[in-house]
């Protein structure tokens, strides 16, 4: 009986490890990883203005299929 409580604790401990672990992911690590993938797609289609880079980082526009614009300017990384 004593090694069945035994593997029972250690199966408590590595569930509550994991809960944890996936608690800290989903609200720390996560929002950050996701803002950044959303910020790389949208420059990635975004038109950039050539006049407008300085240190780096280039004011660009997004624009729907249709053409029209979506949102403000916003910067990003200067591939030119």
């Amino acid at each position: 009986m004593k090694e069945a409580t035994g593997e029972l604790n250690m199966t408590v401990f590595v569930v509550v490890a994991i809960g944890v672990m996936s608690a800290f992911f989903f609200t720390v690590l996560w929002p950050s990883l996701k803002e950044t993938l959303v910020a790389n797609s949208k420059c990635r289609d975004a038109v950039c203005d050539a006049n407008s880079v300085s240190d780096g980082m280039a004011t660009c526009q997004y624009y729907t299929s249709s053409g029209s614009q979506v949102g403000g300017s916003f910067k990003c990384v200067w591939k030119g």
